[in-house]
């Protein structure tokens, strides 16, 4: 299944997103709150536009460095749209209260709401030269908070190997943020680049990946504000998908050997 993240066309109304996602015919939508856009975290407004374009909200994403309060209030968000899955950012290295928030109160909510709530990876960035700008970034404290989402492009932007994150990974990965690392700059078209997207979209295939897989790259690259253009770039982004991922049959399990 391919979303778009909301993200990625940024600039444009909610309504405007919704309809250029369904003429390029993906499979939802990936919805980027921000609280500076009302239309974002408006659930009814939401809801109406799923039903009128016949595109499910099947994740969302939180912005970056949020209050508890504001955690509460987009599970409820998720829940009323009809989402299953909540993706939140790492905290700042910094904020210890929110830190253990999460590790203490995410898996109470998780069970109380039937709801995934996953952590992405952190991005690149040090606080103090030497000290990781974000907490929860290791791969051991990723893999104890057991909900993942992985964003291809911060393993670009840290030169670190893909497939052997996946690998890390993949018994927790959720959702997933798919765009590649071009020319030292983050979120680019996944057919561009020099991530190994290829390989890894035939793995995730082959290893019956049972989540989402959500286009989040930057408005320019879809020539954001030229809509043939923006559907053209779309479309070709899901071409790429459909070869490495959709039209690729998954490895089938191993039948026992009759005794």
């Amino acid at each position: 299944m391919l979303l778009l993240c909301t993200d990625s066309l940024q600039g444009y109304g909610l309504n405007r997103i919704f309809e250029l996602t369904k003429k390029a015919g993906y499979d939802g939508i990936d919805l980027s709150v921000n609280y500076g856009l009302y239309d974002t975290f408006n659930a009814d407004y939401v809801k109406r536009l799923t039903e009128e374009y016949d595109l499910p909200v099947k994740a969302v994403s939180a912005p970056k460095q949020i209050a508890t309060k504001r955690v509460e209030e987009l599970v409820e968000l998720t829940k009323k749209v009809g989402a299953k899955v909540l993706i939140l950012q790492p905290p700042k290295i910094t904020n210890f209260k929110l830190t253990n928030w999460y590790k203490k109160e995410i898996p109470k909510l998780r069970e109380k709401e039937f709801l995934s709530i996953a952590l992405e990876n952190a991005p690149a960035g040090t606080f103090l030269g030497f000290i990781p700008e974000h907490s929860m970034g290791s791969t051991t404290e990723m893999k104890s908070f057991k909900h993942i989402s992985l964003d291809t492009a911060r393993i670009g932007e840290q030169r670190k190997d893909l497939i052997r994150a996946y690998t890390a990974f993949k018994k927790c990965l959720v959702h997933i943020h798919l765009s590649n690392f071009y020319k030292g700059k983050k979120y680019a078209p996944p057919q561009e680049g020099i991530l190994p997207l290829e390989s890894f979209l035939t793995k995730l295939k082959q290893d019956k990946y049972p989540g989402a897989v959500s286009l989040k790259v930057l408005p320019k690259y879809l020539h954001a504000g030229e809509d043939d253009k923006v559907i053209e770039e779309l479309e070709r982004a899901k071409k790429y998908f459909d070869k490495y991922y959709t039209n690729v049959q998954a490895e089938k399990e191993e039948e026992p050997e009759e005794k």
